[in-house]
């Protein structure tokens, strides 16, 4: 096939992905890195006005990519998402000599595997709930005796944010491993599950860029998981966020002391690259932190709320770090808010298809735009195309401010059933 070639001396980059994380890289890039030349695969729909999308290739396309990233010579690629990882694309990548931000396969297995973290994590010391491994409901019911309700059990493999169930009852523990371990409804990301200890607290998103040696935090996030206001119903992928989060200067020293320089000292231990962000989720009691779990990846919606308030020509800072090397990040005095927009049926089973009214007509402005997570154009029309198919993002001087931004643009746009929490911001 023809591969595009990129303009003049622009710089050229690659973007791995299709979600509103990667939406909102894009329109990072396009704000902080002059005359960008973006590329994204896959991309969706959404995105086509601001970047070169080859919607119809898959991650999976290894071959393609490689030919891509040949033929293009990209100053850098940004690997969004975490199966690619899993999948061992950015060694791949970075083998051919391509500059590549994304860990290896090897430490991706801290998302792709919950008890490969775990053990990461007793071995280097990291608070974190106790554990056990199980991979039957049999195994299930012996451990229980050891833990105190309410249960959490979480899948080991990648679920797309549906492998965690917290029981209050025994029962409701044995029903959730009998659905992941008997009925297989997480396939192979089910064969094996850890059964934790109930963490008490509040929740908050850590993120750090990394070279494996040192670290340059992010703005620190709060994500809303669980898809109905005040906490309730089933966990999603994340149904808003907003940063900065303020916390005390003991809690941040504790992080880094306790969690973020232990987990780099037991990284740079090993002889597999890491050069990319590392997401820690973690649960505060008081001033001390707990570890729910790492991701190797920026969080969806956690990125929405993050990028808009990075000042730092992004592009040229990701293509050092794909070099090992580490520059500060400059950041304004913003905040920012996401508030998703779900179809009905999320997250178990969202309709695609309906009709989306107001989409075009939402358009950006300072303190406003829309990412595009799940939509499709048939014709002239915009569709749902997922579950969480919108974000909208507000920009204001504080933290209030810029959340009566993100909800006036969310009532922009409708569909039949749209679905989004009320409470962003104000529920831990």
């Amino acid at each position: 096939m023809d591969f595009p070639t990129s303009k003049g001396e622009a710089m050229k980059i690659l973007i791995l992905g299709q979600g509103g994380r990667e939406h909102a890289f894009v329109k990072a890039f396009k704000r902080t890195t002059p005359s960008a030349d973006i590329h994204v695969l896959p991309g969706n729909d959404g995105m086509k006005q601001e970047a070169l999308c080859f919607t119809d290739k898959s991650l999976k396309d290894t071959a393609f990519i490689e030919q891509l990233c040949v033929h293009n010579n990209y100053d850098v690629v940004f690997i969004g998402p975490e199966d690619p990882l899993v999948d061992g694309v950015s060694d791949r990548l970075r083998n051919l000599g391509h500059k590549v931000v994304g860990p290896s396969q090897y430490w991706a297995q801290l998302e792709g595997s919950k008890i490969f973290a775990k053990e990461f994590m007793i071995k280097a010391n990291i608070p974190t709930a106790k554990f056990a491994v199980v991979d039957s409901v049999e195994l299930v019911k012996k451990h229980v005796q050891s833990f105190t309700p309410p249960y959490v059990l979480k899948a080991d493999g990648l679920a797309a944010g549906k492998g965690v169930f917290i029981c209050d009852t025994q029962e409701e523990l044995y029903t959730a491993a009998e659905n992941i371990f008997v009925k297989k409804t997480l396939g192979n990301a089910g064969l094996k599950a850890a059964i934790e200890q109930f963490t008490p607290g509040w929740e908050l998103s850590y993120l750090f860029f990394t070279n494996g040696r040192e670290y340059v935090s992010l703005p620190i996030a709060q994500d809303h998981k669980r898809l109905y206001n005040g906490q309730k119903g089933p966990n999603t992928g994340g149904m808003g966020t907003w940063a900065p989060l303020d916390i005390s200067n003991e809690l941040d020293q504790n992080i880094r002391k306790k969690v973020i320089e232990p987990t780099l000292a037991e990284i740079s231990k090993g002889n597999s690259v890491y050069r990319g962000v590392v997401f820690l989720g973690i649960m505060v009691n008081g001033n001390e932190p707990s570890v729910l779990e790492y991701n190797v990846r920026m969080g969806d919606p956690e990125t929405q709320s993050i990028l808009p308030l990075i000042e730092t020509n992004l592009g040229q800072f990701l293509a050092r770090l794909a070099d090992g090397k580490l520059n500060e990040l400059k950041l304004n005095s913003n905040f920012a808010s996401c508030v998703v927009l779900a179809s009905p049926g999320y997250p178990d089973n969202p309709q695609k298809g309906l009709p989306i009214d107001g989409y075009e007509s939402a358009k950006d402005t300072q303190t406003q735009h829309l990412i595009a997570s799940g939509v499709r154009k048939e014709n002239s029309q915009w569709v749902t195309h997922g579950g969480r198919v919108l974000g909208a993002v507000g920009v204001g001087t504080t933290k209030e401010n810029s959340l009566k931004e993100a909800y006036s643009l969310a009532e922009k746009v409708k569909w039949q059933g749209i679905h989004f929490r009320t409470d962003i911001g104000t529920a831990n």
